[in-house]
């Protein structure tokens, strides 16, 4: 059974570094892939408060929904679509400041104002899924999400 998490520290960087091997023990010795993800977002979502948090995974050639946390979201994206899709076609974190200053953005939510996108890959090096995490404010991520948050990609990938 599933305790609450116990996050210390109170700069982002340190609610990341305290939250890593927490996310470690709570998938360890699970095989499903849904139930990972769901806990990781929830996870994230309670670490954090983000706005919204989730899994878009790579099927048939396009980005499908997975486990997330927040207001209803888009169900499939194309590849070089939003920042999601862009994130997956050139396999690379994007952080966006303001959304609506992305070139094709797709608006799931009119209340989210910035969002990064991490790549997940597979073991071949290919994107299989992408990590999204919007928030209703402007400029909210930085390099301190990018560096933990490509870290719990990693851990996605090992669960793949």
């Amino acid at each position: 059974m599933a305790e609450d998490l116990q996050i210390t520290g109170t700069t982002k960087e340190e609610k990341y570094i305290s939250l890593l091997p927490q996310l470690h023990a709570l998938v360890e010795g699970e095989k499903d892939l849904t139930a990972n993800l769901a806990n990781i977002v929830a996870a994230l979502r309670q670490t954090f408060g983000f706005f919204w948090v989730g899994f878009y995974l790579v099927k048939n050639n396009e980005l499908v929904l997975g486990p997330f946390q927040g207001p209803v979201a888009c169900t499939r994206i194309g590849l070089g679509k939003g920042v999601c899709g862009t994130s997956w076609k050139n396999a690379e974190t994007i952080i966006v400041d303001d959304v609506e200053k992305f070139p094709g953005h797709i608006a799931c939510s009119s209340a989210s104002k910035s969002e990064i996108v991490v790549p997940i890959y597979n073991t071949d090096k290919k994107v299989a899924a992408v990590l999204d995490v919007d928030e209703d404010k402007y400029s909210m991520f930085d390099t301190t999400d990018k560096l933990y948050l490509e870290k719990v990609a990693v851990l996605v990938t090992s669960l793949l």
